[in-house]
């Protein structure tokens, strides 16, 4: 299995750990998808995409109406993106999504975490670097061969596709999103979930003290409203 793999299955556990901070994180994407190309998930494929992730977290139908109800509130305030960059303890980098309404409140806030925690937050581009930018998919296993899926995505970008318990997943630059999703939604083939990350190109192994120390600083960075990701170069024992 290649790089992708592994990092999903570090993260896998984590994700949507928290099914409150779960729904808050994809309201937010609604929000953001419904600004930029309205309210009809029909002719907004971005729209789609997040729907069917709040579908994969269980999400209540209702929330999802009310969230893109909402969101085509002309009178709601839109939620920027703002990408931070620092340094946790033991020279781990850390690469903090964030969806903002108040962006003087978030950049106190994670500067803040960054010192009580012995880090320190950095300039826009000083650990972007080192982080891939990808996108992924994640579509219903049945009826569905992975080395012919490979093959038939290749094409459009895809750089890895691999089989777990939660399906079949296709990881491919961030730039091939569209063009993935077009031609999955084009062969009728059923999209569970989808979204970006950023994959480390190089890791760091700690020692668990230094680990649990790298920790406590993500944990309160993770635990943050205005958090959407959180990648880092620290790997896990």
């Amino acid at each position: 299995m290649g790089r992708a793999f592994e990092f999903r299955k570090e993260r896998k556990m984590k994700r949507w750990a928290k099914m409150s901070k779960a729904f808050t994180r994809i309201g937010k994407d609604i929000v953001m998808a419904v600004k930029e190309g309205g309210p009809d998930p029909d002719a907004n494929a971005k729209l789609r995409a997040v729907i069917q992730n709040a579908k994969n977290v269980n999400m209540p139908k209702d929330n999802i109406e009310r969230a893109i109800k909402r969101a085509s509130d002309k009178n709601l305030g839109d939620y920027k993106t703002v990408l931070f960059e620092g340094y946790a303890p033991h020279g781990i980098a850390v690469l903090i999504e964030t969806a903002t309404d108040n962006n003087t409140r978030t950049v106190a806030n994670i500067r803040s975490y960054f010192n009580k925690h012995n880090g320190s937050l950095g300039t826009s581009g000083s650990v972007e670097f080192m982080f891939d930018h990808t996108c992924n998919f994640t579509v219903k296993a049945e009826g569905q061969d992975v080395e012919e899926l490979e093959l038939d995505f290749i094409d459009l970008g895809v750089e890895e596709v691999f089989e777990d318990e939660d399906g079949i997943s296709l990881y491919a630059p961030f730039e091939s999103f569209g063009a993935i999703q077009h031609e999955l939604e084009n062969r009728g083939i059923e999209i569970l979930s989808s979204g970006f990350d950023r994959i480390p190109t190089v890791t760091k192994t700690l020692s668990v003290e230094e680990q649990e120390e790298v920790e406590k600083l993500l944990e309160k960075i993770e635990d943050d409203d205005d958090v959407q990701n959180v990648f880092h170069t620290m790997k896990s024992n």
